[in-house]
């Protein structure tokens, strides 16, 4: 038996300098040191020896096992080490090589000038206000003196849900709702989408994006509307840009103004992307109605305040001569990434 567990660890210990793998390791493992191994088995007839030779063969069997599983773990080591280093080997990084240009978005022209206009009026004071797309006939005509059978109402024709719920026309529809939960004084614009049934071309969209602007206090007169929007103006097109007020309609202002900008090109003479007149039209304006101020429960007896809606679409166009605005929606990356 003596000369069996010599050999089983001799066996063993050729075996193991002839292993490659993790894989072969485990199996030579199982083959010696195993319940089923040689070793065990060598073991299971330690019962036919006599009581002398059992504690002999006994220290031998455990210094037999003993080696094989250091020179197992040894092993072991070595060939995770190799494996390392082989790994290093096929992962190992030039840093000489020019490195890899990444590539990176931008905004979107919309995007950016809407965030400019923001900044602009948080810098006035103004917060912005956010509300519903998808919004109830209340708020987006009849808060606003639209009610039913307004004739106003034809010019806003857009997507009804159902009757009473529509995607909303116009983004007044949040002042509406800023109007009845908060209380004046109020300072506050509300950029977004808006929906209308027109026919897509040049000028047109049947989705475009608002910016609406809302001040309600005591004492707000048209000068402080006038003085507001020199201010954005003179932001966004320059210390020299000059705007004019031209008397209008509003169901939901009275009074009522169209604001033109001075012509880019000309700059007041007259030319054809003015059509002579020197000014360009660019958003509505007004002193908000008394009715509409009832109908959010704000007494006008004691308040008053303007509100002006520009097209975010309009804007952008001007500022950087685009004629066409479907360009903005085409997702042409040879057209975005001019700016």
């Amino acid at each position: 038996m003596k000369q069996q567990l010599e050999q089983i660890e001799k066996s063993a210990k050729e075996a193991l300098c002839g292993c490659a793998s993790l894989a072969e390791l485990e199996e030579l493992r199982i083959r010696f040191l195993g319940k089923k191994g040689e070793l065990t088995a060598v073991l299971k007839q330690m019962g036919k020896l006599s009581a002398e030779e059992r504690p002999v063969i006994g220290q031998l069997a455990n210094q037999v096992r003993s080696d094989i599983e250091t020179a197992l773990s040894e092993r072991t080591a070595q060939l995770k080490s190799a494996a390392q280093a082989e790994k290093i080997k096929a992962e190992s990084i030039d840093v000489t090589l020019p490195g890899k240009e990444q590539s990176v978005g931008r905004l979107h022209p919309l995007t950016t000038v809407m965030r400019e206009i923001e900044e602009i009026f948080i810098g006035m004071g103004f917060s912005i206000a956010d509300g519903p797309e998808v919004e109830y006939d209340y708020y987006n005509f009849e808060a606003l003196n639209l009610p039913q059978g307004h004739p106003a109402r034809d010019t806003q024709d857009t997507f009804y849900i159902t009757e009473n719920i529509l995607l909303r026309t116009q983004t007044s529809s949040v002042q509406a709702h800023v109007m009845e939960q908060q209380k004046p004084p109020i300072r506050v614009i509300s950029p977004g989408r808006v929906y209308r049934s027109d026919a897509v071309d040049a000028t047109h969209s049947p989705l475009f994006h608002q910016i609406e602007g809302l001040v309600i206090d005591k004492g707000i007169t048209m000068a402080d509307l006038k003085g507001t929007l020199e201010m954005l103006m003179k932001r966004l097109y320059g210390e020299d840009c000059k705007i004019r007020l031209r008397p209008h309609h509003f169901p939901f202002t009275e009074p009522s103004a169209e604001v033109d900008v001075m012509c880019f090109h000309c700059h007041g003479e007259g030319c054809r992307l003015c059509k002579n007149e020197g000014y360009i039209e660019l958003l509505g304006a007004g002193m908000v109605h008394p009715k509409v101020l009832v109908n959010c429960g704000i007494d006008p007896e004691v308040y008053s305040g303007f509100a002006f809606g520009l097209g975010l679409e309009r804007i952008v166009m001007r500022r950087y001569s685009i004629q066409d605005m479907r360009l903005l929606y085409e997702n042409d990356l040879r057209f975005l990434s001019q700016f």
